[in-house]
């Protein structure tokens, strides 16, 4: 794994303030420009891919677009910074005449999108109007000291699986909290649902979680109201390690109510965001956290939702990442399971009512899961066939003789003679005035 320079970090934290979480243009962009370059380009008003000999097998600059490649204003854009970013440096670089050419416009532009990216122009014309939001280095800085700290990909924390959102994956994750997030989504399910949960799915989504956390596995969730709650606190109940991916900047914590229950995960567990820890939530930004949530777990179970619950986008996204996808049944005249029983029914969800149904999709192939299920063990289900059989033609009142009973049971009378000695002897049967008869205490 590659470490990560500081040079690298710092541009992806600049990125993090002027691109949206999971934006597309920026995840392509960023398989052919490395992040210092990107920030460099628009700090200096220059596409960045330009001058590049092609990207996705085209060319991007060929002769007759040479000029269209160079700097937008050559006279007055600056020199490239150097070394590690300054937000200064960045929002001096920003300033009209450079970056702003972006921004207004002026910039010449191809017949197609620069380097066959879609929506890429347009992207860096909102990206460059958002420069000047990056924070100064003193702000970070007074981040780090109150707990939060930023992973980039090629951190020895940063989970290897939020490759498979491919051009969506987050650019870097703001993080707070005592546990290590890698080490942690090893071994964990996604427990989500409807902010407006019932006290059926409360309880389902508490217990749930706290049997799952109590055999080793953690839980992922929203920090939202409902079920989001439930499964945390569940999870903290049984002393075990949760995960929470908020739509929110982490200092900002939204929803504001679960200040406290954000504390006890960042002390048992750690909260989670793409945002910038400032930032105040969006409307379509908690459609988006969705994805994270899907990806960082081994599957995702959806306790209680409705027919438009935002549940169901994790659940979308974890089967678009062919991730164990499961449900919890709620009564058929309630609403608010409305959603999880569409998705057993349209969606091919499995039906899960247990800790130990989810393990069976979740956990790896040949890990002992206690064996087949079965009802709870009776003293006759020890018995042998003709014995049960025996037991079976013996009457539970009044009583019948040897010779009723063989007829009953179907064999001889020196078994039916044989097996009542052992049935009386084991406290199955009684003898009676009228013959043989069953205990009632068995």
């Amino acid at each position: 794994m590659t470490a990560v320079t500081d040079e690298e970090r710092l541009a992806r934290a600049a990125l993090s303030f002027v691109a949206d979480p999971g934006d597309l243009a920026l995840g392509a962009l960023l398989r052919y420009c490395p992040p210092a370059e990107v920030v460099a380009a628009l700090a200096g008003g220059r596409h960045p891919l330009a001058g590049r000999p092609g990207t996705a097998g085209r060319p991007v600059a060929d002769a007759a677009t040479a000029e269209t490649a160079a700097p937008l204003d050559r006279a007055a854009a600056p020199p490239e910074p150097a070394g590690l970013w300054d937000a200064d440096e960045l929002r001096a670089a920003s300033g009209p005449g450079k970056a702003g050419d972006l921004r207004a416009g002026r910039g010449p532009r191809s017949g197609r999108e620069r380097g066959g990216i879609p929506g890429l122009d347009r992207a860096l014309r909102r990206w460059e109007a958002r420069i000047g939001q990056v924070p100064t280095a003193g702000r970070l800085a007074y981040w780090g000291r109150h707990g939060f700290r930023l992973i980039c990909p090629g951190d020895p924390e940063w989970p290897t699986q939020l490759a498979a959102l491919g051009d969506a994956s987050p650019i870097a994750l703001w993080l707070r909290g005592s546990a290590d997030l890698r080490f942690a989504c090893l071994r964990s399910v996604s427990v989500v649902g409807s902010r407006a949960a019932t006290g059926y799915g409360s309880h389902v989504g508490t217990e749930l979680a706290a049997a799952l956390a109590e055999r080793g596995w953690v839980i992922v969730s929203g920090g939202a109201f409902g079920i989001d709650s439930a499964a945390h606190r569940g999870a903290l109940a049984a002393d075990g390690v949760t995960v929470a991916v908020l739509a929110s900047g982490l200092s900002y914590g939204y929803p504001k109510g679960h200040a406290q229950l954000f504390e006890a995960i960042a002390g048992q567990g750690v909260l989670v965001s793409e945002m910038s820890p400032d930032r105040r939530p969006t409307r379509p930004g908690f459609l988006v956290r969705n994805r994270v949530i899907a990806a960082l777990s081994r599957g995702t179970v959806v306790v209680e939702a409705a027919l438009r619950s935002g549940a169901l986008s994790t659940a979308a996204r974890a089967r678009d990442l062919c991730r164990p996808l499961m449900a919890v049944p709620g009564p058929v005249t309630s609403g608010m399971s409305a959603g999880c029983h569409e998705l057993i029914r349209e969606w091919g969800a499995v039906l899960v009512t247990g800790a130990r149904d989810v393990l069976e999709h979740v956990s790896p192939v040949g890990e002992e899961l206690g064996g087949a299920r079965r009802g709870p063990v009776l003293p006759r289900d020890d018995l042998d066939p003709v014995t049960r059989a025996v037991l079976e033609a013996v009457p539970p009142r009044g009583g019948s003789g040897p010779a009723s009973i063989a007829v009953s049971a179907g064999v001889d009378l020196d078994t039916v003679i044989r097996c009542l000695g052992s049935l009386a002897a084991a406290g199955f049967i009684e003898r009676s005035d009228r013959g043989w008869r069953t205990r009632k205490d068995r």
